[in-house]
């Protein structure tokens, strides 16, 4: 497939100040672009309805309910996403691309069919007495991310960043328009614009797969549940993931001391959200220089190596390449444990003037300090992770992720049961240790890569 990598390495072999910040500006546009777009515009959508809205409760009923959405939706997805992803690799290898476009209607169909029901059933139990349209439009918007969720894995397989950030830029700007126009009728209208934008959202993304993969022979095809094109390890890692970031936000929204009710039954923790929030802006840099590395210097040699293994190279080429995947991977994880160690210190030396800036209790300080330095750790277990995936190593995927979602479950009630002086600590805890146990497993994985490789053709 295209990759964003050989963009990034045309403006790096320039060799220059200039070609070093364009690189590093656009990987950090790509890579987090669309959820920080997706943050301002829930953002602005609150600051300039808060003096039109009344009661201006709604405005956090608003922004709560979109949270859930996007958890729940992401947890939900998670089942598909890695799974058909490594579907659409496979077929794209096999030359076979005629057998894409069939399969993800068929996926599609299944996903948001599933969301249809779970949505139908969980808002009887989740949001009782509330209003048939608000209801609705929770159903609606469910569904929607759902189906957005899947399509952006697939355009992210296909290495279409720029068009994924555009499209979220425009979606995102005919949410916060139409969400202001429709301000006047309180929750549902906010809840209104949400919905229309990722409608909008969704129909661009599944335009631009159908361009790049018809014409298509059949219209719908199951053909990625067949034995052997369904990796049930990709199903519950994908699953786990997600499950693993959100646990802890869960654990702090359904912990009475900590939280409050927003509407129905769905709850906020005022306390753990807003050092959330922060701590995940300050690793733009982060995801930024993990790109650049990932899909450069060690995607090269990685091709290199594998080319040069199925092509019959020799025994001394493919040392050399290995070990200079090794340093790529090394270099990497260097550059990212250094940006996100500014990003730490600026967050200890300048977290008072920030949280004064922004109008927040400096009580959130330590709060904050924490959860940058967990949101820091979680980068280096995406590159972790991302080199077993490119490695083709899901087992120990699967474990790193069956790790990551207990020691968080654990660890997190362990800080809400020592009180508030620990908040924070479970989720930063399990990403360490996750992270120190993924990267034993990948020093010993990289030592005995050629006999492996080797001893799997």
């Amino acid at each position: 497939m295209a990759g964003i990598g050989f963009e990034l390495r045309h403006m790096l072999r320039k060799n220059t100040l200039l070609g070093l910040l364009q690189a590093y500006t656009y990987a950090s546009v790509i890579g987090s672009g669309p959820w920080v777009l997706s943050i301002v515009g829930i953002l602005l959508i609150g600051i300039f309805s808060a003096s039109v809205v009344v009661p201006a409760t709604l405005v956090t009923q608003f922004q709560t309910s979109v949270t859930y959405l996007v958890a729940c939706s992401l947890i939900y997805t998670g089942l598909a996403q890695l799974a058909f992803t490594r579907f659409v690799s496979d077929r794209m290898f096999e030359r076979r691309k005629q057998a894409i476009l069939p399969n993800l209607h068929g996926l599609m169909a299944l996903v948001l069919l599933g969301a249809g029901g779970l949505g139908t059933l969980a808002l009887f139990f989740v949001l009782p007495g509330e209003g048939v349209l608000y209801r609705l439009l929770m159903l609606a918007g469910f569904i929607l991310l759902s189906g957005v969720w899947i399509l952006t894995v697939l355009l992210s397989g296909m290495k279409r960043y720029k068009a994924i950030v555009a499209l979220f830029a425009l979606s995102y700007g005919l949410i916060v328009v139409s969400a202001l126009l429709m301000r006047r009728w309180g929750l549902e209208g906010l809840l209104g614009g949400f919905v229309l934008g990722h409608y909008v959202l969704l129909a661009g993304m599944w335009l631009l797969i159908v361009r790049e993969f018809h014409p298509a022979r059949r219209m719908v095809a199951f053909d990625f549940l067949q034995a052997g094109k369904l990796y049930p390890s990709l199903v519950a890692v994908g699953f786990l993931w997600n499950l693993g970031i959100w646990a802890d936000k869960f654990m702090f929204w359904f912990f009475t001391p900590t939280s409050q009710a927003i509407v129905g039954h769905l709850r906020a923790s005022l306390i753990y959200d807003l050092p959330v929030f922060l701590s995940y802006l300050s690793i733009i840099p982060g995801m930024a220089v993990f790109l650049v590395r990932i899909e450069t210097d060690f995607v090269e040699y990685y091709d290199k190596f594998y080319d040069a293994v199925r092509d019959g190279g020799s025994l001394e080429f493919i040392e050399a390449m290995r070990d200079e995947m090794v340093y790529a991977i090394r270099h990497g994880l260097s550059e990212i444990a250094k940006i996100q160690t500014l990003a730490v210190l600026i967050t200890f030396v300048g977290g008072p003037a920030i949280l004064d800036f922004i109008g927040i209790s400096r009580l959130y300080l330590p709060l904050l300090q924490v959860q940058v330095i967990g949101a820091g750790l979680q980068v280096g277990l995406m590159a972790v992770l991302n080199v077993f995936f490119y490695l083709d190593q899901r087992r120990i995927v699967l474990w790193l992720c069956v790790q990551f979602v207990l020691l968080n479950v654990v660890l997190t009630g362990l800080s809400l049961w020592f009180g508030a002086a620990l908040y924070g600590y479970g989720f930063a805890l399990a990403t360490l240790l996750t992270l120190a146990t993924g990267l034993l497993l990948l020093s010993r994985k990289l030592d005995r890569l050629e006999y492996q490789t080797f001893m799997l053709q």
